[in-house]
């Protein structure tokens, strides 16, 4: 008997976790009333879009991600 009742144990604590990620809520959203009333979605407008992308200055130079890990130009060889 007290074994099957550490199985029912482990049992609950491992089905815990999964019911949590699934919601947990057993179902009892209310989805049904919001469905009349959806929010509203901002209109873009296409010329406002394509003056924001013009107002975007252009870079000087063209960005070098690892420009601090290694020089920009090779180091020449050193005389001995």
């Amino acid at each position: 008997m007290r074994s099957w009742l550490a199985v029912a144990a482990m049992v609950v604590l491992v089905a815990a976790p999964a019911q949590a990620q699934m919601g947990g809520a057993g179902g009892r959203h209310h989805q049904g009333a919001e469905k009349g009333s959806e929010p509203k979605k901002p209109q873009v407008d296409e010329k406002a879009y394509k003056a924001a992308l013009d107002r975007i200055p252009e870079p000087k130079q063209k960005y070098d991600p690892w420009g601090v890990a290694r020089p920009s130009q090779p180091d020449k060889a050193k005389p001995k």
